[in-house]
Parts: C-alpha cells; sequence; structure tokens
C-alpha cells in the first residue's frame, strides 16, 4: 500500500490557514498556493538518488554531491493543479511538465479524460501528479490511469487538502502510489467538498465562479 505523508511544518501550516480563509483575495490565495507547492516539493524530492562529483572550490578540489540525472516530470490536472506547477518548478527548473484534463460526466459523474499531453519519455521518468484538492479521489485515480496506460512505472500524488475519502480511494486504485498531502481534513459533505476545505480550488486561483 502507497504511504500516506502529511506535511505538518509550520510554514505549511501557516500558509495554508490563510489558503483556507475566504477573505483571502485571488492575487494572494495564488501566490499562495504556488509558495506551498515550493515548500512541500522540498519534502517530496527528499528522496532523490545523489552522485559525487569533484569540484574546484576558491580554497581546493573537494568531492561533492549533486542529483544523479533523474528525469521528473509535473503533472498537474486541469485546470486548478496549474496553480502549483511554478512553486515545484523553482525547485526543479530542470523537469518537464505535462498536462492531464478531465471532465465530470453529468450522468455518470465519473471523470472522463479529455486532454493529454505528456513528455515523449514517459516510462524514464518520475511523475508528480499535482492537484490542489483531494475529494471524491476520481481525479486523482483517472489521471494516475492516464499515465500509467502511456507506461509510467513511477508516480507520487501530492496535493494540498484531501479528505480521507479520497486517500482511500487512491491507496484502493492505485496501491504503488504514495500521497503528499498540506492537511488531512475531516470529511466530505453531501455536494462532494472537503470539509472545512477551502471551497472550490479552481475558482479562487482563477476568479472565476
Amino acid at each position: 500500500m502507497g504511504k500516506v505523508y502529511v506535511f505538518d511544518h509550520p510554514l505549511i501550516q501557516h500558509k495554508l490557514t490563510y489558503i483556507r480563509d475566504k477573505n483571502t483575495g485571488t492575487k494572494e490565495f495564488r501566490e499562495l498556493v504556488e509558495e506551498v507547492a515550493t515548500l512541500m516539493a522540498f519534502e517530496i524530492t527528499r528522496d532523490l538518488p545523489l552522485v559525487e562529483v569533484e569540484i574546484e572550490t576558491p580554497v581546493s578540489r573537494a568531492k561533492s554531491k549533486i542529483i544523479a540525472g533523474k528525469k521528473l516530470g509535473i503533472i498537474p490536472i486541469l485546470r486548478a493543479g496549474i496553480g502549483m506547477v511554478d512553486g515545484i518548478l523553482k525547485l526543479i527548473p530542470a523537469a518537464k511538465v505535462g498536462h492531464i484534463g478531465l471532465y465530470r460526466d453529468p450522468e455518470t459523474l465519473k471523470p472522463v479524460e479529455y486532454y493529454v499531453k505528456l513528455p515523449t519519455d514517459v516510462e524514464e521518468r518520475d511523475f508528480i501528479v499535482v492537484d490542489p484538492m483531494l475529494a471524491t479521489g476520481g481525479s486523482a485515480v483517472e489521471a494516475i490511469n492516464s499515465l500509467k496506460k502511456r507506461g509510467a512505472k513511477s508516480i507520487k500524488f501530492m496535493c494540498l487538502i484531501a479528505a480521507p475519502e479520497g486517500v482511500e480511494a487512491v491507496q484502493k486504485a492505485h496501491p504503488d502510489v504514495d500521497i503528499y498531502i498540506a492537511a488531512l481534513d475531516e470529511k466530505l459533505n453531501d455536494h462532494g467538498y472537503i470539509v472545512p476545505g477551502l471551497g472550490d480550488a479552481g475558482d479562487r486561483l482563477f476568479g472565476t465562479k
């Protein structure tokens, strides 16, 4: 079963409070989401493999470490996932960015894939799928399905806020995927919204209703 990591870092928790606050405007909300994504990226890359190299400092030659040639890919789930990408790229500028678009079928209420654009070397990359919210888990499960169908072998899922139901759904469908979240909330309400949550992340990021 994939592991679940809940980040309790004070800076993440502090910024998350303002992200949740309904009085936080679009500009500030967007900046905070990006900042929390950067802080989470710091944690999610903790196990990247290193190799030793020799360099010349101003004083002498020295052995030091750099990240091994790991190919990373960031996959935002459209549209809200886009709000987290730049924050991650600040720390990992060489990562490639793909996109997965999903919409909810009004009849079945299940997510349907409408757009997928991925880096060409899917099988060789470590992917981080990002979406601010993990509610029912439907979109996350389908996005991971999309990646696996195209040959992805190594996938992590990262979000700001998750409901227990969503975590359970991803673990059940994809037991090989670790989940990284800034806060695990109480539950889903009757409309599928996370409680206490932060409302609709897409609308708050892009100023729509």
